[in-house]
């Protein structure tokens, strides 16, 4: 944003007041802001709800240029954007599932516009495209969102983050970087700026406290029991964490048969049910989610009153960022947690379900290609739709074994596993001009549609386009319903072919199918892998195992804060009190 234009703020106390209507700003909010103002590489770690985004936004605003904001979920990108625009900031995103098309004028846009920010999930960063473009950008910021995915000692690591340093080789000198997370520990922070290439180590962490939030482990047998008393004991807006889709579906029925209003929410619903699941728990209409962890990310929810895990989180990373949902408007909330011994025995199950062997895991590797029959040397840069039961099925799989097996492949660096992406509509006119000439004057309903759809898309007849149905709805004035079923119409009649919008995992290969001998998966590396894995699992496991120290003090340690003083409200600091 240039300074000579009217009505800029002149310091981050007024940027924040003329866009977000705040008169101050939360705790270390300032103080990171003034530290990226001054030009400096900064990491940031603040609690969730702790207001990460206004830490990187406010001096985005107050600096000229475009902020280009790296992050990995695609839900995250368009509610960031959205949210944005909704104050009048124009921004914009690039994620998997857009075409070449949507993303070549988006980057256009970021280059000439007059934009402030662009989100890109971090795949994109490796595309020529991406690149040849940010070149032409003037870049104010590069920020690094969940930036603990860079770290190979964090919880969620994953490759496309290391394209990122690479990013900044391209970028001018003085373009400050901003990482951003919600859970590090002191390896994995120091890990975060050498990796992020930090000019000098600067990191800024807010305390973990939350005092409003009150910590409670509960060992119960009767886990429905528990958690049917919970939700009609507790008021207000509730998650329930489960471990497995089926999980999530079964408590959601017996809250709903207990008159406690419940919805499930898992990765296997459709795009559009989970949207539509989202929205009536924002509003109200529903109560409680019951969910895996593919819900709460990015979700703007403030006066959720509990979090309920009713099976035991991998590690105190995944549990600190999930419970911290709760009470972000700084009302009392609380997060309870149902544990029991067997909890800590599936854990340990799901770690050798986890970590296969290596040689099933290179035989993973070879059978993925065989899937889509790609041969050696074949598939680099490819994106497939990843369908995992259907793979499973025809390699007669244990789905389980295969998925972390994938994932394994994945952190490796040799493909990509998206999150799930909408994929656009795809048409092609299959006949003849003279052949749709006839039945454009039989039909004059189909005429006005193929005339648009012509005028729309000229390469119709060459191949197959991603087209958008709504667009076509609304130029040729027509119900998007009656543009779907007459297309419909004309692929029955083998005129067109058309593949309807669909909602799909994409599996991208980062290079060309490799032998056998050449595929690098070295024991040590994977050892050291299962060895972390161990390690958080224990950690947790020691959580919930030991009532003598504040739950809090050990949570907030084990993230690095060793000034720390019992909190007096999680359950082991209420029975000290009687």
């Amino acid at each position: 944003m240039n300074r000579k234009e009217e009505n800029i703020p002149q310091s981050a106390a007024e940027c924040l007041k003329l866009h977000w209507g705040y008169d101050s700003f939360r705790p270390r909010q300032e103080e990171i802001i003034e530290s990226v103002l001054a030009g400096r590489d900064t990491l940031a770690i603040l609690p969730t709800g702790g207001g990460k985004s206004i830490c990187f936004q406010v001096p985005a605003l107050m600096r000229e240029g475009i902020c280009i904001v790296v992050s990995p979920l695609i839900a995250l990108m368009k509610d960031q954007v959205l949210n944005l625009r909704a104050r009048r900031i124009k921004a914009l995103a690039v994620y998997s599932g857009m075409t070449r098309g949507d993303i070549d004028i988006t980057l256009d846009n970021a280059a000439y516009g007059d934009y402030k920010f662009l989100y890109v999930s971090p795949e994109r960063l490796r595309t020529r495209l991406f690149q040849a473009r940010l070149q032409k950008m003037k870049v104010s910021l590069l920020v690094v969102d969940e930036a603990h995915c860079i770290s190979q000692w964090g919880y969620d690591f994953r490759p496309d983050y290391l394209e990122i340093a690479s990013i900044r080789k391209i970028l001018p000198e003085d373009v400050p970087c901003v990482a951003m997370t919600a859970t590090a520990t002191p390896d994995v922070a120091r890990d975060i700026m050498e990796r992020l290439s930090f000019q000098e180590p600067n990191l800024i962490r807010a305390g973990f406290e939350r005092p409003n939030l009150s910590y409670i482990f509960r060992r119960a047998e009767d886990k429905m029991g528990q958690l049917l008393r919970i939700c009609q004991g507790t008021p207000g807006s509730g998650i329930v964490y489960v471990g497995k889709r089926k999980t999530a579906e079964d408590l959601a029925a017996f809250l709903r048969s207990q008159e406690t209003g419940a919805e499930a929410y898992h990765a296997g619903m459709t795009a559009a049910a989970r949207n539509l699941i989202q929205e009536r728990w924002k509003s109200g209409e529903t109560r409680i989610i019951v969910s895996t962890n593919a819900f709460g990310m990015g979700i703007d929810k403030a006066d959720v009153r509990f979090v309920c895990h009713y099976d035991m989180p991998d590690s105190p990373e995944a549990y600190f960022q999930e419970a911290g949902r709760a009470g972000r408007d700084g009302r009392k909330a609380y997060a309870v947690l149902l544990w029991n011994p067997s909890d800590i025995r599936r854990l340990k199950q799901i770690t050798k379900v986890t970590f296969p062997p290596l040689e099933y895991i290179r035989d993973i590797y070879q059978k993925v290609f065989q899937f889509y029959e790609i041969p050696y040397e074949g598939g680099a840069g490819e994106s497939r739709k990843f369908d995992l039961e259907e793979f499973a099925k025809r390699f007669q799989l244990h789905p389980a074994t295969a998925f972390y097996a994938v994932k394994y492949i994945e952190q490796s660096g040799y493909w990509t596993l998206s999150d799930e992406v909408d994929i656009p509509s795809k048409l092609n006119i299959a006949v003849a001009r003279d052949t749709l000439y006839q039945v454009q004057v039989e039909d004059p309903d189909m005429d006005s549609l193929l005339k648009v759809v012509m005028r729309m898309y000229p390469g119709i007849f060459s191949g197959y386009l991603s087209i958008s149905e709504e667009r076509i709805a609304r130029i040729g004035h027509f119900a998007v319903d009656v543009v779907k079923e007459r297309l419909a119409r004309l692929a029955k009649r083998q005129l067109v072919k058309y593949i309807p919008r669909f909602t799909a995992t994409l599996i991208t290969f980062a290079g060309e199918r490799l032998t056998e001998d050449n595929l690098r998966l070295p024991q040590s590396e994977y050892e050291e892998r299962l060895s972390r894995r161990e390690r958080r699992v224990q950690a947790m496991t020691d959580l919930v195992e030991d009532d003598s120290q504040c739950r809090v003090e050990r949570l907030l340690r084990y993230f690095g804060q060793e000034e720390t003083a019992p909190c007096g409200s999680c359950d082991v600091c209420r029975a000290k009190k009687f």
